[in-house]
């Protein structure tokens, strides 16, 4: 293999190679598929290009490597973060476990991270978060994946307390949430939302949130996630996950401990449910039916009383 300067990636190394036919078969695989190679052990890659796991080493050997562990190791590296779930839940289904035992570990590693989540909150950011909020003119929630619905539900509850709520996530996707924060005034506010694995444009979008001065609120798993240095203010919720990239529990929890506190500073949590409750009252299950009667109709109904197909005939 020719001498290549620095620390050539994978790329660099499969071009500068002079490769067998066999080894030309496992290259182009893993320049089409490299996450997915990452991920693999030698006997699924010799399996999936039709080689056997002796030529598969080779083939690491003729990149410049001392042998397979060697050549995923350096594929991985470039991988770490989004491969990290994955090489997690391999070494689960590793482990013998039943349903229930499942279910129980899932739900201990669910009361953890919340847990951990209220041991970390610093009282000044959940103050200035809240502040925030109620003092903005209006409030822009962007996130995507998984996070759009925690987006979803932040919005449902804020509505109620604050004019002006928009969620930036639709069927548009980021193209439609740049050309909305292109719009932002001083006095508004942005709440970027973004857990592992985070995606790029929720990280962009916050970056240009960040260069135009305009306030930014990070929900996100710590000071190491890319949003957090950009934000004015953060809180973090722990999102460890033994079969997910991040677990979605205690972001819901945080999410809604952050609409309960908003509720209880804005002075009108109690006007807003029982605005809300009657609003939403014929839509209740059971005996409702009344309220979707139109309000004239009910009104003459109590005036004049029973119809006369309802009253009982004399005997």
């Amino acid at each position: 293999m020719a001498t290549l300067p620095g620390n050539p990636s994978i790329a660099q190394r499969i071009a500068h190679a002079a490769l067998s036919p066999s080894h030309r078969q496992i290259a182009d695989y893993v320049l089409d598929h490299p996450l997915r190679v990452a991920a693999m052990p030698i006997d699924e890659l010799a399996a999936a290009t039709g080689v056997s796991v002796a030529t598969a080493n080779r083939f690491a050997r003729a990149l410049g490597f001392e042998g397979y562990a060697q050549f995923r190791a350096a594929l991985v590296l470039g991988f770490e973060a989004a491969l990290a779930p994955v090489e997690k839940l391999r070494s689960k289904l590793d482990q013998s476990a039943g349903v229930a035992d499942v279910f129980t570990a899932t739900l201990a590693d669910m009361a953890g991270n919340i847990e951990r989540t209220r041991q970390g909150l610093d009282p000044n950011e959940c103050a200035r978060a809240v502040d925030a909020i109620l003092a903005a003119r209006r409030i822009f929630i962007i996130g995507f994946g998984s996070s759009s619905w925690l987006g979803g539900l932040l919005l449902r509850n804020l509505e109620l307390y604050c004019e002006n709520v928009q969620l930036l996530a639709n069927v548009e996707g980021s193209s439609y949430a740049a050309r909305a924060l292109h719009r932002l005034k001083p006095d508004d506010l942005v709440i970027a939302i973004a857990f592992p694995r985070y995606f790029s444009d929720t990280v962009l979008l916050a970056r240009r949130v960040h260069e135009a001065g305009i306030g930014l609120l990070a929900l996100t798993d710590g000071p190491n996630s890319p949003i957090a240095s950009l934000s004015s203010i953060a809180l973090y919720g722990n999102t460890d996950s033994q079969y997910y990239a991040s677990s979605d529990a205690s972001s819901l929890a945080l999410i809604e401990a952050l609409n309960s506190a908003v509720a209880h500073a804005s002075g009108a949590s109690v006007r807003a449910a029982q605005q809300l409750t009657e609003a939403v009252l014929p839509w209740f299950h059971g005996n409702h039916a009344d309220g979707l009667r139109p309000v004239a109709e009910r009104s003459a109904a109590k005036k004049t009383g029973p119809t006369t197909s309802s009253r009982k005939e004399p005997e």
